[in-house]
């Protein structure tokens, strides 16, 4: 006789989308930062296969060895609209085994839902993309206008071998184009008791520093004031704790209106931070777009026990509203003092794009198709995308991956988090959607 507690209960049939998505996290692309990357040339190559498989002829480019990106032209009905440009990235962030509950990489379905490195950031989008577009094709229709399909290297760093690269070197790619939709937007959130969707029209600007503190290298067992390991703690220790105050663009005081209007209150009677935590856990990236930002992510000091090093560094992730870089720069460097050097790593703008308009239209156009009596809400995204590079050609960016969620999911948490994981069903909610969205617009 059969053990019972060997058998497991069947797998559901997986959509199309499930499955690449599915296939995709099981290609580790990991992106470390500072040039150290898995590489994605493995995932290029899969979506290439895929792309050429419905009649398309995409293109490779790897700047750097494994480092690469694919991009094709879906031609359009309509060639007096300019073209749209729809684009993923194909790497991830590190995922440390050790902290999940499945393999980070094994593209597990459980739960109804497919976990992974990347099942929200952005694989579960490529997957979309590549369906809804072969839903299409296959159908022997094209969408509504000219699509520029871009599938990025590098995102998670900047996009230098990405995205980034190909804006500088081949902007011919994008001829056209005048618009964008990629990642971080789209997903439903629910406010007083009905759904919404987050529609992204903006990102706050980027800046990565690197502080540095000098001191008098020594004998651990001396008396020695000028520590540069004290300094540097007593700089950052100022600035994690700053508490920058609140700034509401058109952007945000769009959103918090909204969000008001759901629940029934004047916003002029409600704090904003208390009308972004009735977004539930989209509140985590909500409040963290109604002010600038300052996070130390790495310290680096020393080599040994009884040695004083005779300096000491710090990496501080800086996320300002658009516009406030420069007088946000000049403030950090009065928090952290004269004795702290402020060294700018990485720097990137901020964008907000019109929340009207014709795009913004048939996104609702095409949510209200799928879901009907929901709304959709504009918002600016507390990170940042490849829609950045992108805007250095005229190219307006938007965040629309449609998924509907089940209402108490933490999906902002799953961004570079621990058990990052998507819904199946709402995989097949974002085909649909983006293949409408694509037919319409």
């Amino acid at each position: 006789m059969a053990d019972s507690s060997a058998i497991q209960e069947p797998l559901p049939e997986l959509d199309k989308t499930a499955v690449i998505a599915r296939d995709l996290i099981r290609i580790d692309t990991s992106n470390y930062g500072e040039g150290k990357a898995n590489g994605e040339r493995e995932a290029a190559e899969y979506v290439e296969a895929k792309l050429a498989a419905l009649g398309l002829a995409p293109q490779l480019f790897e700047p750097e060895p494994r480092r690469t990106s694919v991009v094709a032209r879906v031609p359009g009905r309509n060639p007096e609209k300019p073209a749209l440009v729809l684009h993923g990235h194909l790497d991830v962030v590190p995922a440390d085994a050790r902290n999940w509950s499945v393999d980070p990489f094994a593209g597990e379905i459980k739960g109804g839902m497919l976990w992974g490195r990347g099942a929200v950031d952005m694989k579960d989008m490529d997957a979309m993309m590549l369906t809804a577009l072969g839903d299409i094709i296959g159908a022997g229709s094209l969408p509504e206008r000219e699509i520029v399909l871009a599938f990025f290297a590098d995102e998670e760093a900047g996009g230098g071998t990405g995205a980034s690269w190909l804006v500088d070197h081949h902007p011919e790619l994008f001829a056209g184009a005048t618009e964008a939709i990629s990642e971080v937007g789209g997903y439903s959130i629910t406010v007083g008791g009905t759904r919404a969707y987050l529609l992204q029209t903006g990102e706050k600007s980027l800046i990565w520093v690197r502080l540095v503190a000098r001191g008098v290298a020594a004998h651990g067992s001396r008396l020695i004031r000028d520590n540069a390991i004290t300094t540097l703690a007593e700089a950052i220790a100022r600035l994690g704790r700053t508490e920058w105050p609140v700034h509401l663009t058109d952007t945000t005081r769009e959103l918090l209106a909204a969000i008001a209007g759901a629940l029934g209150v004047d916003p002029e009677q409600v704090s904003p931070d208390e009308l972004a935590l009735a977004a539930g856990s989209a509140s985590g990236f909500i409040t963290a777009t109604l002010r600038t930002t300052s996070n130390p992510t790495v310290l680096d000091a020393g080599y040994k026990h009884n040695v004083i090093p005779d300096h000491a560094e710090a990496l501080v992730d800086i996320r300002t509203l658009p516009g406030e870089e420069e007088a946000v720069l000049a403030e950090i460097r009065e928090i952290v003092g004269d004795d702290v050097d402020v060294q700018v790593v990485h720097r990137d703008v901020g964008l907000e794009a019109s929340t009207t308009g014709p795009l913004v239209e048939a996104v609702t156009r095409s949510i209200g198709v799928h879901d009907p009596g929901a709304s959709v809400f504009p918002y600016l995204l507390s990170g940042g995308t490849d829609n950045k590079s992108l805007s250095r050609l005229g190219i307006a960016g938007y965040g629309f991956a449609p998924l509907r969620l089940p209402e108490g999911l933490d999906f902002p948490g799953m961004f570079h988090g621990v058990d990052e994981r998507v819904p199946l069903d709402a995989l097949v909610f974002g085909r649909r959607v983006l293949r409408d969205l694509l037919l319409d617009y």
